[in-house]
């Protein structure tokens, strides 16, 4: 497990900590090497038996967060057994709220999708799909607590060519520019180091407070791609990559303090 700890003095008087994570399912599907996404390929078009187990084993790892962003999912069609990834995560995590968003739909062969989970109950959805040549990328924002200035949950899953990230980012800056208080997460297909995280970070003024969180791929981690940024009023407290090779990719899980009003107290689930 890589960890990062942010050690602030900020007194968490009048806060409630947050605990985060973002993690790329890739379907249910386990990676163990490279050569897995030729062999296992069918299982991105073809129900399987393990399937289920795999996402239980992942639901178990996730279900003492209190705000869980999944990118990979499919909201149900003929490869999932017409189960709601989502739906099914929350059910079986114990999260009383989810919320989904598909963002390429193949009728009932495949239906791409995204979705939060969380023990706190949202004020406000939007989706929005991102600009590309390829269709099929999206932003799934969940707003909480205080309507008129919301914390903004921001999930995004960017594409794999660069020029299409640049148009995502520039996108997804115009987004987050409208709220004072937000969480961006997800699977943005590129390092700290990369010009498309320069181009988010100054647009946006969110806070990367991190070196290198390696991520991808789980059997073997080289690359940064999943990341979690928030803006300067969200208090960091600690950042970590979880061990957990239940996808191609690592989940990663942070620690965060936010001003109270930001939340509608946690409803039992």
């Amino acid at each position: 497990m890589t960890t990062t700890h942010i050690d602030q003095s900020d007194s968490i008087l009048s806060r409630s900590t947050l605990r985060l994570l973002s993690y790329n399912i890739q379907l249910g599907i386990p990676s163990r090497r490279y050569r897995d996404y030729v062999t296992h390929s069918w299982k991105h078009l073809f129900p399987y038996r393990n399937r289920r187990h795999n996402l239980s084993r992942i639901a178990h790892m996730i279900k003492d967060f209190d705000i869980v962003g999944l990118q990979e999912l499919d909201s149900g069609s003929i490869r999932s057994g017409f189960v709601n990834h989502a739906e099914f995560l929350a059910d079986r995590a114990g999260f009383p709220h989810w919320y989904d968003k598909t963002n390429r739909n193949w009728g009932r062969v495949a239906r791409h999708s995204m979705g939060v989970l969380s023990k706190y109950a949202s004020t406000g959805i939007q989706k929005h799909n991102l600009p590309g040549i390829v269709p099929g990328r999206g932003a799934l924002i969940v707003h909480f607590g205080n309507q008129h200035d919301p914390l903004a949950l921001v999930l995004v899953h960017l594409s794999l060519s660069r020029k299409a990230r640049k148009q995502q980012i520039e996108f997804v800056s115009d987004l987050v520019k409208a709220y004072n208080h937000v969480i961006l997460m997800g699977d943005l297909n590129c390092g700290t180091d990369s010009e498309e995280i320069a181009m988010l970070l100054k647009k946006t003024k969110l806070v990367m407070p991190y070196s290198d969180l390696l991520t991808y791929p789980s059997w073997n981690p080289r690359i940064h791609l999943d990341h979690i940024l928030v803006s300067k009023s969200i208090r960091i407290h600690d950042v970590k990559v979880l061990e957990y090779p239940l996808s191609d990719h690592l989940p990663i899980a942070m620690e965060v303090s936010v001003p109270q009003d930001m939340l509608i107290p946690k409803k039992a689930a």
